[in-house]
């Protein structure tokens, strides 16, 4: 059963409560994998654990959960690159983030993860959560556990939409003109937004 299939909109009833429970459980998902990883001393990311958050995320709502989009896709003003470079982008972004582990700000690394995933914008939908999750992933274990608060960073981060994709297209469009991405604002917003989440603890 795919819901979207059946109902063609995101509005319906039955999906949205689907969506918040699939959302829940990635939730839960994100935090055991964290502690799995912090345990057996394996901070790194790969395509599988991405692949895991996107699957949490969109499993019986959209087709493909968990793999890589067979078609283009647009979200706003942003085109993502096309479908068939996706898998050596991916490589490249997951081999890159590993390199610079070591030497990088905790917070650094974690807004470049959430900027590159949506950039690439990998799968047919939830990106944003995939993003979101793969994101703290490396946050917490940058920081060695999962950081206090109340209401986490992806959540925070999903409650100010709107200056968050505004920083996200800022940094795409800086990206097509000089092949850097401008993450400034960006930074400033994980930056803030987490430091809400420790202050709420």
């Amino acid at each position: 059963m795919i819901l979207f299939e059946i109902t063609n909109t995101e509005a319906h009833p039955a999906y949205r409560a689907l969506e918040v429970a699939n959302g829940n459980r990635q939730y839960h998902f994100l935090q055991s994998i964290v502690a799995a990883a912090l345990d057996m001393q394996r901070p790194f990311i790969s395509q599988h654990i991405i692949k895991a958050f996107n699957f949490q995320a969109i499993t019986c709502l959209h087709i493909n959960p968990g793999e890589y989009r067979p078609c283009r896709v647009t979200v706003g003003d942003h085109e993502p690159p096309p479908f068939y470079r996706v898998p050596a982008l991916m490589d490249d972004f997951v081999n890159y983030v590993n390199r610079i582990w070591e030497t990088t700000d905790p917070v650094v690394l974690a807004t470049y993860v959430l900027w590159r995933l949506n950039n690439i914008h990998p799968f047919v939908n939830g990106n944003g959560r995939t993003a979101r999750a793969a994101s703290y992933f490396v946050l917490c274990l940058k920081l060695g556990g999962w950081p206090k608060g109340s209401t986490i960073l992806p959540e925070l981060i999903r409650q100010n939409r709107e200056e968050h994709c505004a920083a996200l297209q800022k940094a795409h469009d800086s990206f097509n003109e000089t092949g850097e991405p401008d993450l400034a604002d960006l930074h400033a917003i994980v930056s803030r937004l987490l430091q809400e989440q420790l202050n709420s603890a």
